[in-house]
């Protein structure tokens, strides 16, 4: 990316000026912006911000610049938690720089849309201060940013999921028949049970996408893709009764009480942009604010997807899976199915895997030997790229292992945060390459299961779109997963898909009338960029790869669904 600045050219004498939108996209580890072009969807600018203090998890930051200290807060293991800061930074930051990249004068920015990952979400006080931030709760962890990978509630999400089911609560057939402990619901209640303090002097909890667009217009807007999502809200019920609510705790009836804002939906206009963020930023007051949204379904437009029957998996951290549909179905354990949450008039279901890129990060931080990395570092290739090369030297089984990818639980469509990892297959003569190979392969087992899931319900992906950070660093595993799904995966052109979707929203958010799209459909046909790279099946490695699988559903259903229960216990004696 060319980051020089001056890039605008102006228009010509007599000719519309060319209206540009900002995309911001939080993930577990960094933001990025850009800035794109409304009529061509061409990127002139990115900015990317790692965050500082990364992530508290066991009482230290996990990553960071200072990975491996004392945090702030001291935290059980399935904590994870981070600083506001870190996301407030990263939105000016970003903002202006890919403003002052590109050249393009402000009058020129139509709009700005904001996504991150769901549910993170922090406490605020009446006057819309993070309670992290105020002396009373500094070192109390509940009080602090929770990110999705934040696994504490698990109690709490058994618990909303029995009474669910014991009352036969409609809201259940929507999230898969079992609520998740990554959801803000069971964090809420985690929160009342364990401290109570927080959850009293809290006036509002917001996810963060929320949050920013608040500092950004002075507006108090809830976007209700978030809430269906993760708060068990839907366009017909609402949210879970007050009785329901009540049965769980008396405390817990009032909640709706504690979230608070004007509802809005995807690609609408929370509010333009207030004159103090407008003079930090560089652009002009009044600049159109999307409702926020959530990472992995902002991506859809990106990739050009305006119509129901074409799935887009997101690869990364994690790996959430979106598939539009025009038919309303129960497909066990996926993470819920909102009406209007990605496209007009579509049901959007999610579904995906807790772990993908950081079960590969776990396996090269702490398993790889040094005469590997020494390769790498000579080669002057990463050590990923490394177990690459040397893994697609393998054929399918020829290791002799298998795994099951639950490394941070599973999330569809088991919806269970206790369950761990495993390899099977393990010898003396076992290489790192091989183990690296079966942790990818295990991975694109996952997403089969949960495509299977869907197809047994009816719900089936025509096409199969990919986008994220690991399409494009790493082609073999891109490979892999075509021969394991058995189904051509096309690519998006665009580095920073969720961030380039943002954009798109935001172009629906200012409107026709001030540059922008009527449209989400409109606008993903105008500006979302299918990428010339596509990955088609290898039909011998298919082949091989229908016969593992079924291994590996023999020990997804034996570990997972029912048949020994050995993790749940192995986890509980920790």
């Amino acid at each position: 990316m060319n980051n020089e600045k001056n890039q605008y050219s102006p228009e010509k004498p007599g000719i519309r000026e060319e209206k540009y939108v900002i995309g911001l996209d939080y993930g577990t580890l960094s933001a990025r912006a850009v800035l794109v072009s409304v009529r061509s969807g061409h990127v002139l600018a990115e900015s990317v911000y790692p965050y500082p203090n990364g992530i508290y998890t066991n009482g230290i930051y996990t990553n960071g610049i200072d990975a491996g200290q004392s945090s702030p807060v001291k935290t059980p293991a399935d904590f994870a938690l981070q600083e506001i800061d870190d996301y407030v930074e990263a939105m000016y930051r970003t903002i202006r720089e890919v403003v002052e990249r590109s050249g393009i004068p402000a009058r020129n920015i139509t709009g700005i849309g904001i996504d991150a990952t769901s549910s993170t979400f922090l406490p605020l006080t009446q006057e819309g201060t993070p309670l992290c931030k105020t002396p009373r709760f500094r070192s109390e962890p509940h009080a602090f940013l929770k990110l999705w990978k934040h696994h504490g509630a698990q109690q709490e999400a058994d618990d909303i999921t029995a009474l669910a089911r014991e009352r036969n609560e409609k809201f259940l057939t929507r999230c898969g028949g079992k609520v998740n402990a990554e959801w803000m619901l069971p964090k809420l209640l985690e929160i009342l049970r364990r401290a109570p303090q927080v959850y009293e002097a809290a006036d509002n909890f917001m996810e963060v996408s929320d949050y920013l667009v608040f500092l950004l217009t002075g507006q108090v807007t809830r976007c209700m893709c978030h809430a269906g999502y993760k708060l068990l809200w839907n366009e017909e019920d609402g949210y879970p009764s007050e009785d329901f609510l009540g049965a769980l705790d008396p405390r817990f009836s009032s909640l709706r009480e504690k979230l608070k804002g004007r509802q809005v939906q995807v690609g609408e206009r929370a509010g333009g942009l207030s004159r103090e963020a407008a003079g930090r930023l560089g652009l002009e007051p009044g600049t159109a604010v999307a409702a926020s949204l959530i990472d992995a379904h902002v991506a859809v437009p990106s990739v050009g997807i305006d119509s129901p029957g074409r799935a887009l998996m997101i690869l990364g951290t994690s790996c959430c899976m979106l598939l539009c549909s025009e038919q309303l179905a129960c497909v066990p354990g996926i993470s819920g199915c909102v009406k209007d949450a990605v496209l007009p008039g579509l049901y959007a279901y999610e579904a995906g895997q807790s772990a993908v890129g950081d079960l590969f990060d776990w396996f090269v931080k702490n398993c790889v030997p040094g005469s590997y990395e020494r390769e790498a570092q000579q080669r002057k290739i990463s050590v990923h790229t490394l177990l690459s090369e040397k893994a697609a030297l393998l054929s399918p089984g020829e290791s002799g292992l298998i795994a099951l990818d639950w490394w941070n639980g599973n999330r569809s469509c088991l919806a269970d945060a206790k369950l761990s990892g495993m390899i099977l297959g393990l010898t003396l003569k076992t290489r790192p390459e091989e183990i690296y190979r079966a942790l990818l392969e295990s991975t694109a087992f996952g997403m089969r299961a949960i495509f299977e899931e869907f197809e047994r319900s009816g719900i089936r992906a025509g096409e199969l779109c990919a986008c994220g950070g690991i399409v494009d660093k790493n082609p073999f595993m891109m490979q892999l997963y075509a021969d394991i799904l058995g189904q051509t995966i096309f690519t998006c052109s665009v580095r920073q898909g969720s961030a380039f979707g943002a954009a798109i929203y935001a172009a629906v958010a200012a409107g026709a009338q001030a540059g922008g799209y009527e449209t989400v459909g409109e606008a993903a046909r105008a500006m979302g960029k299918t990428g010339a790279e596509k990955y088609e099946p290898i039909p011998q490695n298919t082949e091989k790869y229908h016969r593992i699988y079924r291994e590996y559903k023999t020990l997804h259903d034996y570990f997972g669904a029912g048949g020994n229960e050995v993790m749940h216990r192995m986890r509980d004696g920790r």
